[in-house]
């Protein structure tokens, strides 16, 4: 499903986040990507999803070369790629049913869509009765999950989560991580950036883990430390 072939990125200054890496994730696929701050994990998520380019090497998304793609060509793959991060990211205007479906109106889908496929998307992720809310008045636990609905209205390929728990207490992170794996089940990758090693040891994903820029270890079902 992707592949990334001798990636090295340097950033302006000669800071060098990914030095020559080749590896590849599989569809249906759960990985984790674990190491230090400044690892280079967040580095590697940010190109496969083309919101940057890698200096050498090539990265390769359901058989096309994402870093020759065309600047027009962007918005068709990140249809296929469902994004959460740490900071949950909701527009504070719109109530939880406009930010999900905010997704899909950069899309061009149409409201027919819109109206049949958010409500599915909030039901799955438990939220159906908090629609018509604003992210204000819900939870730290009930805000990822909208995110979590947004990166999934779409149905994508695969769903990039960046520290998804960071900012949630265990039992929210524990209840989060079972819907990521309840959507995993359906079908979809994920790859989950992350420092919680207890959520690793528990779970026994595929674990990649970075340091220096270099995969220092691949393992399937693994931990979070060696």
């Amino acid at each position: 499903m992707i592949q990334l072939y001798d990636i090295t990125k340097v950033y302006p200054g000669g800071i060098k986040a990914l030095d020559n890496i080749t590896i590849s994730f599989n569809r249906g696929e759960f990985i984790f990507l674990v190491g230090p701050s400044g690892a280079g994990k967040s580095t590697l998520t940010k190109l496969i999803y083309r919101e940057e380019l890698p200096t050498s090497g090539q990265v390769v998304f359901n058989g096309r070369n994402v870093t020759r793609m065309r600047q027009r060509e962007v918005p068709y793959l990140r249809r296929k790629i469902g994004m959460v991060f740490q900071d949950f990211r909701l527009l504070p205007q719109k109530t939880v049913f406009e930010n999900v479906a905010f997704a899909l109106e950069i899309t061009g889908a149409s409201s027919r869509k819109i109206a049949k496929a958010v409500p599915e998307a909030l039901e799955l992720v438990s939220l159906a009765q908090k629609a018509g809310a604003f992210p204000e008045h819900l939870s730290g636990g009930e805000q990822q999950r909208v995110s979590v609905a947004r990166a999934i209205v779409n149905n994508p390929d695969m769903i990039i989560a960046d520290e998804p728990t960071g900012n949630l207490d265990p039992e929210t992170s524990r209840e989060l991580m079972k819907l990521f794996l309840d959507i995993n089940q359906q079908g979809a990758t994920i790859i989950m950036v992350t420092h919680a090693w207890d959520i690793v040891d528990a779970m026994k994903k595929r674990v990649v883990e970075l340091a220096g820029g270099r995969v220092v270890r691949d393992e399937e079902k693994g931990t979070y430390h060696p």
